[in-house]
């Protein structure tokens, strides 16, 4: 009954799937999951989760003792966030929408804080506007370089569709007719859409057969558009008391998030699903949380003591350690067998130490 074709991550729109929507708290800690169905969107998955854990979380009539929930950017819609309003709590998030005409506050200096690759990343305050939300400014030029790539290889895409769609105009058995090189054109943009509105294209109808196009043509309004938003976003929160490297650094729990997902998609290999009622799909989640449970305690525990690991890397190393058997016939025609446990690797000592085990299960066995 679950299972519906909805939006697949990995592109498998020909599978059915459902949907594990999660909530976890700042230790990467699963505080509630449910399964539903496969066609849900992410955010009519947030009243439910309101409802089962937020709303057990304390919000008093001070701000700063109210709930602040961190939201992925694929739940925030404006519903959601009147919702979290109605019901008392603070909200962060990315807005899904670019601010067009704001201004930077006057007297509010660039914050400057760097990401895990110790890259540079600018901080600045937007004008608060009254009865609106706070916004903050997000300025990275190592996305922005990226982003501009990308710009660059769909402008050269879409182009190139423009250019064959000109050319079938003079060519034998090209696309002449001035309804379908409207309806090609039209295509290209839907592919290109991100590109494509930075574009006008002119056509030009034939003075001999009114029917058919006789050129077709295209300019970019204003080029300085084009990479003006690039490496830029705003994160947006209804919290006035925080400050620029606060607002960040709350947000960048949300990696949380991606890290678990990470862990249970990958390290635990939780995907594919093949079963075929709910209650085996649903058996199979549960057990993957439950194994999920197991590797984040380990891994908490090992973030106390500065070992940053992600499991796949903690069962790597773990596996430098092996058990040695060795069998023998002695004077008498015994069979004779010993097992020894190898010595740990530093890096699986200092594993060992951390969890306040022992660095091996057992000393020799005869």
């Amino acid at each position: 009954r679950k299972a519906a074709f909805g939006r697949s991550k990995e592109r498998r729109s020909d599978c059915k799937l459902p949907v594990l929507a999660l909530c976890i708290n700042t230790d990467g800690f699963i505080q509630y999951s449910s399964v539903l169905e496969g066609n849900m969107s992410d955010p009519k998955t947030l009243p439910d989760m309101i409802g089962n854990v937020i709303s057990k979380s304390p919000a008093g009539n001070d701000p700063k003792e109210k709930a602040l929930v961190v939201i992925d950017a694929g739940i925030v819609t404006e519903d959601n966030l009147n919702l979290l309003r109605e019901r008392g709590y603070n909200y962060l998030c990315v807005s899904r929408k670019r601010l067009k005409d704001y201004k930077l506050k006057a007297d509010g200096k660039a914050v400057i804080v760097h990401d895990c690759r110790k890259r540079e990343i600018r901080l600045r305050e937007v004008e608060h506007k009254e009865g609106g939300d706070y916004y903050l400014q997000i300025n990275s030029p190592t996305k922005e370089l990226k982003e501009s790539s990308m710009k660059r290889q769909f402008r050269e895409r879409f182009e190139s569709e423009l250019q064959k769609a000109k050319d079938a105009l003079t060519k034998k058995g090209g696309t002449k007719v001035y309804d379908k090189v409207v309806e090609r054109v039209g295509r290209a943009m839907g592919r290109y859409p991100s590109i494509a509105k930075f574009y006008e294209v002119t056509y030009t109808r034939s003075t001999k057969k009114t029917d058919q196009m006789s050129d077709l043509a295209w300019r970019i309004r204003v080029p300085e558009e084009v990479d003006r938003d690039s490496g830029v976003c705003f994160l947006r929160t209804n919290v006035a008391a925080m400050d620029e490297k606060a607002t960040w650094n709350y947000y960048n729990l949300i990696r949380e998030i991606e890290c678990t997902n990470r862990q249970l998609k990958t390290d635990l290999n939780l995907l594919p699903i093949f079963h075929r009622t709910d209650d085996r799909s649903d058996a199979h989640l549960f057990f993957g949380l439950l194994a999920y449970r197991i590797v984040n305690t380990i891994r908490h525990q090992l973030k106390q003591s500065g070992i940053n690991h992600y499991w796949t890397e903690i069962v790597r190393i773990m596996s430098t350690q092996k058990v040695v058997t060795t069998e023998a016939v002695n004077a008498l025609g015994e069979n004779v067998q010993t097992r020894i446990c190898s010595e740990p690797t530093r890096n699986a000592a200092s594993i060992y130490e951390a969890l306040r085990y022992g660095d091996r299960p057992f000393r020799r066995i005869k």
